[in-house]
């Protein structure tokens, strides 16, 4: 039991910070003055002190010794107990021995105590100091509830992040691999090209958010890397307009739609491939992202929208933006579209 109270009494003191004890004395003092006020004798004496002291004192206990001790371990019946025992000590307190002090002889010394205006004297005062209390503690809880969350969304973020690279290279290097196969002299272009891609990744995608003029010069990059393998560049078109220093957005989101387009439009037929990418920035921050590429109708479509790609960046948009993007996927004669609207953040650097 002693062990358990001095562990307990070590924890208090560590876990006041600078501010709830700038609060609790902030109260104290503005509790103490309207409880000491008194219109027809404004002064204050002693007597003020010793009764609010005797309430304090008792609210300190509670807050600090029956709180920690067993409200906290959920021993809510040994809480209450203590908490009506305290409550009586005050009000023994205050009848049998601050009465007699401060007003000896009278009348008021010799009253028998009702307890019910006992308890209109005493739990005023308390009430309010451990209403504070628990205020107190249920708004750090928040916080703590708060910065834990953010930290789960950030390695969730990270997570998903991480997930797009291998994904990208996997599906690189084995466009590299086959060109190297046939000794294409495309392939030291390949490599030149998936070597910015990745130094984009590496060193600019470390931030949660990136400027759009290097997302969108890396989604041209990217655009590149992949255009290699026609033989006729004029089936990729890829066109964006507006302000794009103004604003910033997450990485690597738009790339995703640009891979699943050139990688089932690739893999589903072989002529007449067309893919349209077109970026538009509004006056408001909102980027119009839409990009359309031809399938086979013969090929299995069902697949196409549910590929770890595109599941990756619709978890990372409910993260990131949520309330604040909308994301239209569909497929219609031939032509499968992608419309993403979302609303962005202005760049404060």
């Amino acid at each position: 039991m002693y062990f358990s109270f001095m562990s307990t009494y070590k924890h208090i003191f560590q876990g006041m910070n600078t501010w709830e004890l700038f609060y609790q004395i902030l109260l104290h003092v503005v509790l103490f003055i309207f409880f000491s006020f008194d219109r027809h004798s404004p002064e204050i004496g002693m007597i003020h002190v010793a009764f609010f002291f005797n309430y304090a004192l008792a609210a300190g206990l509670i807050n600090y010794l029956l709180i920690p001790m067993f409200y906290n371990a959920k021993r809510y019946y040994v809480f209450v107990i203590f908490t009506c025992i305290l409550v009586a000590i005050v009000i023994g307190i205050e009848e049998l021995l601050l009465e007699q002090v401060f007003y000896p002889g009278t009348d008021r010394a010799k009253y028998t105590p009702n307890l019910f205006y006992c308890l209109l004297d005493v739990l005023p005062v308390i009430v309010m100091l451990v209403g504070f209390k628990f205020a107190w503690d249920t708004h750090q809880k928040q916080k703590s509830i708060d910065q834990l969350q953010q930290l789960i969304k950030d390695s969730e973020l990270q997570v998903l992040k991480n997930q797009i690279n291998p994904h990208f290279l996997f599906n690189n290097l084995n466009n590299l691999y086959a060109f190297a196969l046939e000794q294409s002299p495309k392939t030291p272009s390949i490599i030149l090209e998936l070597s910015g891609v990745l130094r984009y990744m590496l060193y600019d995608c470390t931030e949660a958010y990136v400027s759009l003029f290097k997302e969108l010069q890396h989604v041209k990059n990217y655009i590149e890397l992949y255009k290699i393998q026609f033989e006729d560049d004029e089936r990729v078109h890829f066109k964006y307009e507006g302000e794009s220093g103004r604003w910033e957005i997450a990485p690597l989101i738009l790339s995703t739609f640009i891979e699943n387009a050139f990688k089932h439009s690739a893999s589903s037929m072989t002529e007449d491939i067309k893919i349209d990418i077109k970026s538009t920035i509004e006056n408001n921050g909102t980027l119009v992202f839409i990009c359309e590429n031809t399938y086979s109708q013969q090929s299995n479509i069902e697949q196409l929208g549910k590929g770890i790609g595109l599941q990756n960046v619709k978890k990372r948009l409910e993260l990131l933006y949520p309330e604040r993007f909308n994301l239209q996927i569909a497929t219609e004669n031939g032509v499968f579209k992608v419309e993403l609207r979302m609303l962005l953040k202005e760049n404060k650097s």
